[in-house]
């Protein structure tokens, strides 16, 4: 065809031209697979949330490194295919830290007992007092015991790596940074600043470091004591190659010396690392005072055992960096930051059994028994492995050695297993399809990780049930044991929760049970019989309603007064409710209408069960808030975070977290941020704390 020849001879007669565009084919390819490769990076690292398997980039890897071979070209030093090591170095360069890596102040104690040692509390009362009045907001996040790394980027590529040293100076270890899981070799920004230097810890993870010592024992080496060291000494290798291989991962969590890069608060700076493609330390929080914070720290204490990583302790910082210049910093450490530590004890033990017990809600706990071994002046023999996906997690066996934690005043927990002690006779852990105590099918909770018995009148669920029920964060029964639960459910004098208040027609019975004698029997009674006279809250935590703790429970009970009015709302008007949300709504809802529910509730209040109070009609003139959305951004002088958005409430208000269209006015504090910005760009009325504070105290209508 004439469009064919001409394109023949046009090929041949331009044989530059077709050079230049094959070129150009591969170097798009290039180009593309590095940034597909780079995007998994940061999805594994970064957002926790990797889209394909090992094999699959290790095949992406392949392709790139056999195009850069093919045309050098093309290669680049900040090529992923970088991080899998280059050629050893000749000794390592001492570098001077521009801004000094100083280490911080340790505390043991939330409160000490010796008034001359420092805690938590006294961190808390000289930050508020050198701050004159102004309120700090506090972060939180773990404390990774790793190895201290300063990662340097300039003009978003990483330049050098260098160790915390003695502070002042440390190592240059950039050939060995450049093969650290999570450390991007250029920053995915298209406009980086000049000068960018993150720190963080170096960390080897507990499941990479197990398998670390498998490959040791086959291979007749020597065994790395703990992931510490073995970070270390990765870093310290002079062939990155040895570094790739220890499996070197990152979190960064300081700011060091910047140029052209600014951040108001901790929070956004984080924010802003993990934009630019790095991995921060997870679980990070803010809180408006010190309590609140705590109240955090328990709970990432009870979730050390999710993490695949070692932790020695909490830090607490203050999140404004204009607070932290007013507060300045010692010879030895900043006065911003402390470090809330606690001894680690840990021992190896083995597995002799995995058992699966039933909770009040149902759900499925494996429990490992171990040969008792002594931690921490403690003899431990059991440790909670959570749920199923723990177990995958730990790659845990029965028969298999592991290592347990104490730390603190924890739990004990499996940290690991060590893999290179298996003889072969450990065998794998079948999770139950049918619930171990009633066999009733088992379902997992959708999108989340627990696997729950199906059967309300599990005798296991009734056995957890009764007992929380007596328990003193919910009726407070007195003399109601688990002990005494086993005989009333196994002699069936207990068959479901109401029964609790029949027990007065069945005092004979009572009396037949194991040490149950006529005292025993009437302070049971009297217990039971008090316990009606509870407040309403107490029976909604009572009830073991899924996500209804204390906090949610007092709130239900003081919106609504009574369960009369409790049951009449719709599950959009229980999601209506300020801290309750669409979850607990439905959580709520579904229990009280479902067909257990009802009966339940409606056995309690035939037995003369309280059921609360009505709400005090309040006039609406008082009401300052009525039906108003506000926002509170910053830091206030008057009030915690709480305390201000109580105030809100009680004022017929809403408080969001959120600027919109629909938002009636902003409080702004000290230092507010990003939400006034967006009231301004939204045009949204900005009120200051002493316009807010008039505006409740006036006679005058309200916005």
């Amino acid at each position: 065809m004439p469009g064919n020849h001409f394109c023949r001879h046009f090929r041949r007669a331009q044989p530059g031209l077709r050079k230049k565009s094959m070129t150009e084919s591969i170097r798009r390819q290039v180009e593309t697979l590095r940034r597909e490769i780079e995007r998994h990076n940061r999805l594994y690292y970064v957002e926790a949330r990797p889209e394909i398997a090992d094999h699959d980039y290790d095949r992406l890897m392949q392709q790139l490194q056999q195009l850069e071979a093919a045309h050098p070209e093309y290669d680049t030093p900040d090529s992923p295919t970088h991080k899998v090591g280059d050629e050893p170095v000749e000794g390592f360069q001492q570098v001077t830290h521009r801004v000094p890596m100083i280490s911080i102040e340790n505390v043991y104690n939330i409160r000490e007992t010796d008034s001359k040692k420092y805690d938590v509390i006294q961190f808390d009362e000289f930050v508020r007092r050198e701050l004159e009045g102004t309120h700090p907001e506090y972060t939180i996040e773990y404390k990774i015991d790793g190895v201290a790394l300063a990662l340097v980027y300039e003009h978003g590529r990483l330049t050098r790596a260098i160790t915390r040293g003695d502070g002042r100076a440390g190592d240059d270890v950039t050939h060995n940074a450049r093969t650290i899981g999570g450390v991007p070799l250029r920053l995915t920004t298209d406009h980086p600043p000049p000068y960018l230097e993150v720190r963080g810890e170096a960390y080897i993870a507990n499941s990479d470091f197990a398998h670390i010592r498998a490959e040791q024992e086959r291979a007749g080496e020597p065994l790395f004591a703990n992931p510490r060291n073995a970070t270390a000494g990765a870093l310290k290798t002079l062939d990155p190659k040895v570094c790739a291989k220890r499996r070197l991962r990152f979190f960064a969590h300081s700011l060091g010396y910047v140029e052209g890069f600014s951040c108001r608060t901790h929070m956004e700076y984080l924010a802003a690392l993990r934009e630019l493609g790095l991995p921060t330390t997870p679980r990070v929080a803010a809180f408006p005072d010190i309590n609140a914070l705590l109240e955090y720290a328990q709970e990432l204490m009870d979730g050390l055992h999710e993490l695949d990583f070692e932790v020695d302790g909490l830090v607490i910082k203050v999140n404004s960096f204009a607070q932290r210049e007013r507060l300045g910093a010692t010879s030895k450490a900043p006065r911003w930051v402390i470090a809330y530590k606690w001894e680690r004890y840990e021992a190896v033990t083995r597995v002799k059994e995995i058992a699966v017990q039933v909770g009040k809600t149902g759900a499925l706990t494996p429990v490992a028994h171990l040969e008792p071994v002594e931690i921490a002046g403690t003899t431990v023999s059991r440790a909670s492995l959570h749920n199923r996906d723990e177990i995958a997690r730990l790659g845990i066996r029965i028969g298999d050695h592991v290592v347990v934690e104490k730390a603190g005043k924890i739990i004990p927990h499996v940290v690991r297993v060590e893999e290179h002690r298996r003889d072969g006779s450990e065998l794998e852990f079948a999770f139950p399809t049918q619930c171990p105590e009633c066999q009733s099918e088992v379902v997992q909770d959708e999108g989340g990780v627990y696997i729950r018995c199906q059967n309300p009148s599990c005798p296991a669920q009734l056995r957890e049930s009764l007992r929380f029920f007596a328990s003193r964060q919910a009726m407070d029964i007195e003399g109601l044991g688990i002990k005494l639960i086993e005989q009333l459910t196994d002699q069936r004098l207990i068959t479901r929760l109401p029964d609790l208040y029949r027990l007065k027609d069945r005092r004979e019975e009572l009396l037949a049970l194991e040490r149950m004698g006529e005292k025993s029997v009437d302070g049971l009674l009297a217990g039971v019989e008090a316990s009606k006279q509870r407040p309403l809250w107490r029976l909604l935590v009572g009830l073991n309603i899924r996500h209804v703790g204390t906090s949610t429970a007092q709130i239900l009970a003081k919106q609504f007064g009574t369960m009369e009015t409790l049951l009449d709302q719709t599950e959009a008007a229980l999601a209506e409710v300020h801290e309750v949300g669409p979850v607990i709504a439905r959580s709520v809802y579904q229990f009280l209408h479902s067909p257990a529910g009802h009966e339940t509730t409606e056995a309690l209040k035939s037995q003369g069960l309280h059921q609360g109070e009505p709400v005090q009609a309040v006039d609406p003139a008082t009401q300052k808030l009525l039906g108003k959305t506000i926002v509170v951004t910053g830091t206030l002088r008057n009030f915690s975070r709480d305390a201000i958005k109580e105030l809100i409430h009680q004022q017929g208000g809403k408080a969001s977290g959120s600027v919109s269209k629909k938002t009636n006015f902003v409080v702004a504090g000290e230092e507010a941020g990003s939400k006034l910005d967006k009231a301004k760009e939204l045009g949204v009325k900005v009120l200051t704390e002493d316009e807010f504070l008039e505006l409740l105290n006036s006679t005058q209508e309200p916005l």
